[in-house]
């Protein structure tokens, strides 16, 4: 879970819109994408992202 704070902050790389925390992804629903979170740091990177929802396997 990201500090309420820092996601106060943090922005979508793409669109610099808000993110949404969905615990182990910070999601923007309006492109469909999530960047994922790993050791508790953000990978706000465009070529990381995975596209929202994920498929269940």
């Amino acid at each position: 879970m990201i500090d309420p704070k820092l996601l106060e902050i943090l922005a979508c790389p793409q669109d610099k819109q808000p993110l949404e925390d969905h615990g182990d992804y910070l999601v923007n629903p309006r492109l469909g994408v999530a960047y994922p979170v790993q050791d508790d740091i953000p990978v706000l990177l465009v070529d990381e992202a995975v596209k929202w929802p994920l498929a269940s396997a």
